[in-house]
């Protein structure tokens, strides 16, 4: 039996499989709002055979986007424009998702094709902020230390987001506290030099995320996953690592956090990262089994064979891909023909062309 093609439920939301689109940021919103670009790259993934589709990093407040460009759910407005969106894709059997996010230092950035650098407040630019202090690189913009009331804020929009993202049918909401940006720049000491109690030791580093998590988790109905992406390491010495991200886990499975989305890197540009097929599994492997929280994997996973090998080793609970996604719309369908499984899920629109793995594998389409 496929545990790739296994049915997976998490509290009241059953997935068709464990095959899930990870966030990948399109850079195509106008002032937040998802656009037609939105509806057709989400829904072609939908009517390709995904399990859960999760709409790209979406910025909790204006100032919390990577870009000027980057989509956002601080508003009613944005939340009802994504409707159209989450329907369309329950309407073809797969769950819509969401990570809600703030980049802090890494904000205020043009868009990767127009270069990546930051942008001042004359270019669609605006203050950056971050625990302490500290650009994230020499073309970054440097960022003014937050306050106490800064983090409050923040652990409130956080919860309004979850919330506006429920309204717009979403039904997973996953936090994003990873790659460098907020949440992952308070929890690793190289960003965070902070000397009150949101700095220093590990209980004091996670406190803003935990409490971010807390709230949203509070939030988001009981019948609905809360899922977290973390960076595991930062693969750079005394910063953020394996130990810390699964003491971390421990206290999110407590408060009710359903599976950590596990990556690496992202807060320190000049880390070496050996970067291969399957290199961040054994992170999620560890900390699912150290921490005892589900786990999915992420990074580099690009076939149907890898993928179902790191499920029945038990490394993970679910695979979260990104590129592949790009490059192949359909890959459950393709991932199915090669590990021949019959599934009953592909489109009858599509069925004549997608004739091998129909309810009956082999079967020619009329």
């Amino acid at each position: 039996m496929s545990k790739l093609f296994e049915k997976y439920k998490i509290r009241g939301i059953e997935f068709r499989n464990r095959i899930w689109v990870s966030p990948m940021c399109q850079y195509s919103s106008n002032d937040g709002m998802p656009t037609n670009w939105h509806l057709v790259h989400l829904g072609s993934r939908a009517v390709g055979g995904a399990g859960l589709i999760i709409q790209e990093a979406t910025a909790v407040s204006p100032e919390g986007r990577i870009s000027p460009s980057d989509a956002g759910i601080w508003s009613d407005e944005q939340a009802e424009a994504y409707k159209e969106i989450t329907k369309f894709i329950k309407e073809q059997g797969a769950v819509a998702g969401i990570q809600i996010a703030h980049a802090g230092r890494k904000a205020s950035t043009a868009e990767p094709w127009n270069g990546g650098k930051g942008v001042d407040e004359n270019n669609r630019g605006w203050q950056t902020i971050a625990p302490s202090p500290i650009a994230f690189a020499d073309d970054y913009p440097m960022p003014r230390e937050m306050t106490v009331e800064d983090i409050e804020k923040i652990t409130e929009d956080f919860a309004k987001a979850a919330k506006r993202a429920v309204n717009a049918g979403f039904e997973v909401i996953e936090i994003h506290a990873a790659h460098g940006y907020l949440l992952h720049e308070f929890l690793s000491p190289i960003s965070n030099q902070r000397t009150d109690e949101y700095g220093g030791s590990l209980e004091n580093r996670v406190r803003f995320p935990l409490a971010v998590a807390q709230k949203v988790r509070a939030a988001v109905p009981e019948n609905l996953p809360v899922f977290i992406r973390i960076s595991a390491t930062d693969w750079t010495e005394n910063g953020w690592d394996l130990e810390q991200s699964i003491e971390f886990g421990k206290k999110l499975k407590e408060i009710g956090i359903d599976l950590i989305d596990v990556s690496t890197g992202g807060n320190v540009l000049t880390a070496k990262i050996p970067v291969a097929p399957s290199y961040q599994v054994s992170f999620a492997a560890e900390i699912r089994e150290k921490a005892g929280i589900a786990t999915g994997a992420v990074g580099m996973i690009t076939e149907a064979n890898q993928s179902e090998e790191i499920l029945q080793k038990g490394e993970a609970d679910a695979i979260l891909i990104a590129r592949e996604f790009l490059r192949d719309p359909y890959f459950p369908f393709t991932a199915a023909n090669e590990l021949g499984v019959k599934i009953d899920y592909v489109p009858k629109q599509y069925g004549r062309a997608i004739d091998l793995i129909v309810k009956e594998v082999g079967k020619t389409a009329r």
